[in-house]
């Protein structure tokens, strides 16, 4: 009996111990405002060819912990698309705000609203006909998951994400179809 009560308090003083040493080992959790915490990046995409495209999206955001981060940016694209009888050109530039959750350590998931601005054009090639687009509001709703790899500082990461734009509109940048990006942060 005398063996288990010896045994019972050394084991609370060993406990007790490593309780006390992890207290002094933590960091003083810090209120408000840390920049540290902010992460610039986004998308840049060329593409040439029968079709081409340019895209430039820069984003800021804040991690807010491990588990969720969210932000801010601003899109930039252009398309042309070649047909056998015309030519087809589409700009877009607009707004977005994303929010990040990542459930496991490098695996996230986004939900992005954005509302572009759309124009084009289309020539034809039969003639001296074109037809100029009226310029008009397009938003859309990206949702999609994949991997944040770190690469080079606290937040350096390179994103790759399968999306999905859910609102479908007729002049959506992002097509009826999923598709994939590669982005980076620092």
């Amino acid at each position: 009996m005398k063996k288990c009560i010896s045994l019972l308090i050394i084991a609370g003083f060993v406990i007790t111990q490593h309780a006390i040493a992890q207290e002094e080992d933590q960091e003083p959790v810090q209120k408000g405002f840390d920049k540290s915490k902010l992460f610039f990046g986004g998308n840049f995409g060329l593409g040439f060819g029968t079709n081409t495209s340019v895209n430039v999206s820069p984003q800021v955001g804040y991690r807010f912990n491990d588990y969720l981060a969210a932000g801010a940016g601003v899109n930039f694209n252009y398309y042309n698309y070649r047909y056998f009888d015309s030519r087809e050109s589409y700009g877009y530039t607009g707004f977005n705000v994303f929010g990040r959750v990542y459930p496991i350590k490098f695996i996230l998931l986004q939900a992005q609203p954005e509302l572009n601005y759309s124009w084009g054009s289309i020539k034809y090639y039969n003639g001296n006909e074109r037809q100029k687009l009226a310029g008009q509001f397009v938003p859309s709703l990206l949702l999609g998951g994949g991997a944040a790899i770190p690469m080079g500082g606290r937040n350096g990461a390179l994103l790759l994400m399968i999306q999905y734009d859910i609102l479908q509109e007729q002049r959506t940048p992002y097509g009826n179809r999923p598709f994939f990006s590669l982005g980076y942060n620092f």
